[in-house]
């Protein structure tokens, strides 16, 4: 069966949770959250959840869990602390939480970053997985990396991903 012959099956209507980790920024200033909100309802989906927490990785790796267990989104999507510093510690947080890995997002994230923004591209980091019967992102904070990952990778795949994490 090929790719057409998947996706005519695919989730149409997506339950959606966004989790935004930053120490400096607010609900109301979360620019990239609100981004992927707007563009998941005017295509159709739904948030389920929205907040945004602290770069820790004790809180974070309580807060995927519990998101999933209390909303049951189909896919969680994290922005922010994807980067090198001691203080980025979404990747750590969450990966060991993986019951499946979804590699090639962030090889494919990277290419296509590396074409936006060149070299810089290899101080970001991204990643994705299966957690129970949740499609889990992580990707960087900035509004422009959020809009790459979500219109060149995510969202085209979004109720494709759904509906086979979903057959398990």
């Amino acid at each position: 069966m090929g790719t057409k012959e998947h996706k005519k099956d695919a989730v149409k209507h997506v339950r959606l949770g966004i989790i935004t980790i930053s120490t400096t920024r607010t609900l109301t200033e979360d620019k990239s959250g609100r981004w992927i909100g707007e563009q998941a309802q005017n295509a159709g989906h739904e948030v389920v959840f929205h907040q945004v927490i602290p770069d820790d990785a004790k809180t974070i790796s309580k807060m995927v869990p519990d998101v999933i267990r209390n909303h049951a989104p189909h896919a969680l999507l994290l922005t922010g602390g994807t980067g090198v510093s001691m203080k980025d510690v979404t990747i750590e947080a969450v990966k060991p939480l993986f019951e499946k890995e979804l590699t090639a997002f962030g090889v494919l994230f990277a290419q296509l970053s590396f074409e936006d923004i060149g070299s810089a591209a290899i101080l970001s980091r991204s990643t994705a997985g299966v957690i129970g019967k949740t499609a889990v992102f992580c990707m960087p904070g900035s509004l422009k990396a959020c809009q790459l990952a979500c219109t060149s990778l995510i969202f085209p795949e979004l109720g494709h991903i759904a509906k086979h994490v979903y057959e398990r």
